[in-house]
């Protein structure tokens, strides 16, 4: 693999500085950066950033949707900094949620108990479901 231009900088100006376990080493003589040929960062799917997001806008905490999603808390917080994400401020209500089958999502709106007083977001969660509902502070 050819490299074109420092990933740093993009500057055309490198040259090689070693060898790191295996792989060319280069640095940039624009920038001082030390980069390698084959260096590939750990990528999250698109539509794990997306729903973190979303749970996060429905007011789940970092650490809830770590446990949710599998994603670390400090990725969700870099990407809401990232893609400037402020969710609305309502201290009256605060969310619950359960993850829940197709068969128990049904059931779960069957019940004429769970539809009042409160409202409801679904949204797809793999082969899952995961239902938000906003609930007064009982304090």
């Amino acid at each position: 693999m050819k490299i074109e231009t420092c990933p740093n900088c993009g500057s055309g100006k490198y040259i090689k500085s070693g060898v790191i376990n295996n792989r060319q080493r280069y640095k940039c003589k624009s920038c001082n950066y030390f980069f390698s040929v084959n260096k590939i960062g750990k990528k999250i799917d698109d539509y794990y950033v997306n729903k973190a997001l979303q749970l996060y806008l429905e007011g789940l905490t970092y650490r809830e949707i770590e446990r949710i999603l599998g994603i670390s808390h400090v990725s969700i917080m870099n990407w809401v900094k990232k893609y400037n994400v402020k969710r609305p401020y309502n201290s009256n209500y605060h969310p619950t949620y359960k993850i829940l089958s197709t068969s128990e999502l049904s059931a779960y709106f069957q019940d004429v108990q769970n539809l009042s007083g409160a409202g409801v977001v679904v949204t797809e969660l793999g082969d899952k479901f995961m239902l938000i509902k906003w609930e007064r502070f009982r304090g």
